[in-house]
């Protein structure tokens, strides 16, 4: 049932894709940097701080990409093992609570964000703003939501859980308990 992209999964997947990879690529660079920088006896002090910061932003992104395309833990054998009526539940389940998830998180992240900006707080050895670096969970969590939108849209099929026993052989109660006869030799 994969459709494609919509009009709003295609940029929200190019900024969101465009914007883990420069993540990526920097943690690549800092890191290149720092291992370098050690061998040739001439540390750079910022690259420890640096790296932690572009890992954040990658993982915040890669979160919200991951709701996307489903790539995402679930657990599933809870509601696999309830009645049919409670399995139908399944998408509704998980988008509520990867809503409620979301919306906790910029919530916590908006609060976060303006406490930074009241008190001009700045990252020890980069010197710039610690509110760039708390911006991406509220702007995680916009992503994410819009990403469960548009999951819900291209890939309902990966978020529906399938019927456990769909193509297993039925078996009745009396194959269970009935004995088979014993050959005699």
């Amino acid at each position: 049932m994969s459709k494609s992209p919509s009009l709003l999964g295609k940029p929200l997947k190019g900024a969101t894709d465009f914007a883990a990879g420069i993540a990526v690529f920097g943690v690549l660079l800092v890191v290149l940097l720092q291992v370098s920088s050690r061998l040739l006896g001439l540390p750079v002090s910022w690259t420890e701080e640096a790296t932690r910061y572009l890992f954040v932003w990658m993982i915040f992104l890669g979160l919200a990409a991951g709701f996307r395309t489903v790539e995402t833990a679930r657990v599933t054998v809870l509601i696999a093992m309830m009645p049919a009526f409670i399995r139908r539940l399944s998408v509704p389940i998980y988008v509520v609570s990867s809503v409620v998830f979301f919306a906790l998180t910029g919530w916590t992240g908006y609060h976060l964000v303006q406490q930074q900006l009241i008190m001009n707080e700045t990252a020890a050895t980069l010197a710039i703003p610690m509110w760039l670096i708390g911006t991406i969970m509220p702007l995680s969590s916009i992503l994410g939501v819009l990403a469960i939108v548009e999951s819900l849209r291209t890939r309902r099929d990966l978020i529906e859980l399938p019927d456990p026993l769909q193509g297993m052989p039925q078996l009745t109660l009396a194959e269970h308990t009935t004995p088979k006869p014993e050959k005699q030799p």
